[in-house]
């Protein structure tokens, strides 16, 4: 199975110079833990997530309405395209530790997202699950392990 027929389509999106309290609010409005980051050209360039807009605030002592998204935001951002296949989303998850996976169209444009509890959603769909539970739990565990502290 491809991506495109599990993605989420519709992504919440913000810019690096906006506030975190954006940010936030945007995933507080979509019951999302997460904003993809874009340039003037609607191009993926980061990603923001619930836990980064929170440590942000911890860490700069500032309000979210102060703290920008660039300052929290990761930078590099594993990707697929919208013909990926979903094992191969689930392969990117366990090998970065990532919870989550824009999907991006040829010029770099974000067309939607994959997350872990899409694939949970998946795999426990009774009829011809697109993949089995264990291999879901599996990736949870894969996300879970603690990264070593350089």
């Amino acid at each position: 199975m491809q991506v495109d027929q599990l993605m989420t389509k519709t992504v919440a999106t913000c810019r690096s110079d906006d506030s975190l309290e954006r940010a936030a609010q945007l995933m507080w409005d979509r019951d999302i833990g997460c904003v993809l980051v874009t340039d003037r050209d609607g191009k993926l360039v980061g990603i923001v997530t619930d836990r980064d807009a929170c440590m942000a605030a911890y860490t700069q002592g500032l309000p979210l309405a102060r703290a920008l998204v660039s300052s929290a935001m990761a930078h590099r951002v594993s990707t697929c395209g919208p013909t990926s296949g979903v094992r191969d989303v689930e392969q990117i998850m366990r090998q970065q530790q990532i919870r989550r996976v824009p999907v991006v169209d040829a010029s770099g444009r974000p067309v939607g997202i994959v997350t872990l509890n899409d694939l949970a959603r998946a795999a426990s769909c009774a009829s011809g699950a697109i993949i089995n539970q264990r291999e879901v739990e599996s990736t949870l565990t894969a996300i879970s392990m603690p990264r070593h502290l350089a």
